[in-house]
This record gives C-alpha cells, sequence and structure tokens, in this order.
C-alpha cells in the first residue's frame, strides 16, 4: 500500500493569508522535498481557481518538485479534465515526467468546483459530456504519439504528433470521483486506477460504488491487478490523539463550513466534528498507531486499497506543523502499516 498526501495550496483563514503567497508555494515544495526524505509515496497537488488556492497551475508545481525530489511520485489531485485541453495537459505531464526521470502520473476528474467552466469558456451544462470525450482523447494521445480524432468540443486532430514522449509507457492516469456512480463504473469499464475522495460521514458506505468499479473492470475483461483503489481523505499526524485533535479539527471544520454555504451543505455540527476521526469516521487524525489502524480500517472496508493519501492542508495549518505530521507519517505511521500489513499476510 502506497501513502501520500495531496495538497491544495489552500489558505482559509486571515491569520495563514497573512503569509505571501510566494513563501506559501516555498512552503508547499520544502513540504513535498520533506515527504520524498521521510519516504512517502506520492504528492499530489490539486485544481482550483479562486482566491483562497495557489493551485491554479498544478504542472507548474509539480515541474519545481521535480527538479527538489528523487524517488517520490507526483501527480496531479485532480486535474479538472472537463475544462482543459487533453493535448496540452499531456505535454505537461510528460515533460514533468521527463524532469522527474519517471515519477508523473495525474489523476483526472469532472471537478468537484465548478469554476474553471466559465473561466475558460465552457457551459456547465456539457460537465459529463465534456469528461466522457476528453478523457477518450487523452487516452488516444497517451497510446499513440500521432493522432486521428473528432469530437464535439474540441478541433479534430488529423495525425499530428503529440510531444514530448514520457518516460513511462504508459503515463499512469487515474480517474478521481466523488460518489457519482455512473463516474466508478466508467473507471471500471476503462481499466483505470480508481482515487475515490471521502472527506467525511463512514467509509464502509463507499463499498458499494467500490464495488460497481470492480464489477464493470472484470465485465470489461480488465484483470484484478489493473483495477487499483486509493483513497483521499482529510488527516493529519501528531505525537498525540490530543494535540492532533486540537491542531486540526477547528480548522478543518471552518473550512468545511465556509464551503457548505457554498454548496448548500448542512451545518457541520459538534457531534459530527467529533465522529469523523472515531472508528468508522473517514478522517484519518490522531497518532501514529491511531492513523495506521485507521487506514487498516478504510482498506478492509473497502475490500483492499492501493493508495491513501492524506488532506492536510484544508486546516491552513502552519509550515511548521505540516512539516512535523509528514515527519511522523514518513517515520511511524507507514512503518507500523507495513508492519501491520506483513502481520495480516503472515
Amino acid at each position: 500500500m502506497e501513502i501520500g498526501i495531496d495538497s491544495f495550496a489552500a489558505a482559509f483563514t486571515e491569520d495563514s493569508r497573512t503569509v505571501s503567497s510566494s513563501d506559501r508555494l516555498r512552503s508547499l515544495i520544502e513540504q513535498i522535498e520533506r515527504a520524498d526524505q521521510v519516504g512517502l509515496d506520492s504528492f499530489g497537488i490539486g485544481e482550483h481557481h479562486r482566491r483562497e488556492f495557489l493551485d491554479s497551475a498544478p504542472a507548474v508545481i509539480l515541474g519545481a518538485a521535480a527538479a527538489r525530489t528523487k524517488r517520490i511520485r507526483l501527480t496531479s489531485a485532480v486535474t479538472v479534465l472537463s475544462a482543459t485541453d487533453p493535448v496540452r495537459l499531456f505535454q505537461e505531464f510528460a515533460t514533468i515526467d521527463l524532469l522527474s526521470g519517471g515519477r508523473a502520473e495525474m489523476v483526472v476528474g469532472r471537478g468537484s468546483s465548478i469554476e474553471a467552466f466559465p473561466l475558460f469558456g465552457f457551459r456547465l451544462e456539457d460537465y459529463d459530456a465534456l469528461f466522457a470525450e476528453k478523457l477518450d482523447l487523452l487516452l488516444k494521445i497517451r497510446e499513440k504519439e500521432h493522432v486521428t480524432w473528432s469530437g464535439k468540443f474540441r478541433p479534430p486532430l488529423t495525425g499530428q504528433g503529440i510531444y514530448p514522449r514520457p518516460v513511462q509507457n504508459p503515463l499512469p492516469i487515474w480517474v478521481g470521483v466523488g460518489g457519482t456512480p455512473q463516474s466508478f463504473v466508467r473507471a471500471g469499464a476503462l481499466g483505470l486506477p480508481l482515487m475515490a475522495a471521502i472527506i467525511g460521514g463512514e467509509t464502509r458506505r463507499f463499498r458499494p460504488l467500490i464495488d460497481l468499479y470492480r464489477e464493470a473492470g472484470a465485465k470489461a475483461g480488465h484483470p484484478a491487478s489493473r483495477l487499483k483503489v486509493g483513497m483521499h481523505s482529510p488527516g493529519y499526524v501528531a505525537e498525540t490523539t490530543e494535540q492532533a485533535a486540537d491542531d486540526f479539527l477547528p480548522g478543518f471544520a471552518r473550512a468545511v463550513s465556509d464551503i457548505g454555504k457554498e454548496r448548500g451543505w448542512p451545518a457541520m455540527t459538534r457531534k459530527d466534528l467529533e465522529a469523523q476521526p472515531g472508528p468508522e469516521g473517514a478522517l484519518m487524525v490522531g497518532n501514529p498507531e491511531e492513523v495506521a489502524d485507521k487506514i487498516m480500517r478504510h482498506s478492509r472496508a473497502l475490500g483492499g486499497i492501493s493508495r491513501v493519501t492524506f488532506q492536510m492542508n484544508a486546516a491552513s495549518l502552519a509550515h511548521e506543523k505540516m512539516m512535523r505530521s509528514i515527519d511522523l507519517i514518513g517515520t511511524r505511521v507507514i512503518p507500523a502499516l507495513r508492519a501491520k500489513l506483513e502481520g495480516v499476510k503472515s
């Protein structure tokens, strides 16, 4: 099982926004570098186009990280494929792959935030059709250097070459999903690895959707080894349970409440907040041993997972706290988790 971190380069509080944007980005590169040093498997950068975030150009951030790291895999988390050009996207990530010596990946999705659509001239009414068409083109570009293709939303390709080509063949492409059954089925039918965003509630409630993904993949003839499942959830590790909760939960609750007001979600109650880090909840918040146990429970609940990624910066934590948590994930959570996995095998 791989362990990683995803960042949205976000600052949701006035205190966190007192740090300059350039300093925040430099701190983010330091966090990716530290994750590489302490043995994490992946680091992902999201994509948003609004004031609280600095991740509108994730490929640029990942390119900078490629020059400062040696082994960690560098990925999007997620790329809003519906609102971008698959040709340009492939070129960007092929370039990251070359810079990193074959460590680039992308997670593509329709996008839970919709600001990219009007910004780049797309209609929300075409939300799903845009994604389906652009994913089809992206996979054809990955497969062949010269592409002949036509669709509704982009001028056709008539055999042009798409360059550069990446080190990896094929370049890994995951599908990022929320809670829409059709998205799980589509990823399975295409035989693409799946990254499920489980940001609240009980993890086990996603099992029927994961089963749909695996059933669709098997029906399409894809081997089980190709149908990898990843899980992206809020999380944070500190030396003690109390410290982890005190550091993370207030900022996380504020971010969820602010976003929820825009999306019509019910307000997060104290009971909701306290339940999330518990045994059945999605949040991976606690001391290293507790978090390793939580990851094992997540894997059992979903029938086995290949990758878990922590979303920590939703709480607008200070850089020093982020760095310490990365250290604990690398030096204590991962060894504890691997020991537990070995115990299961034996």
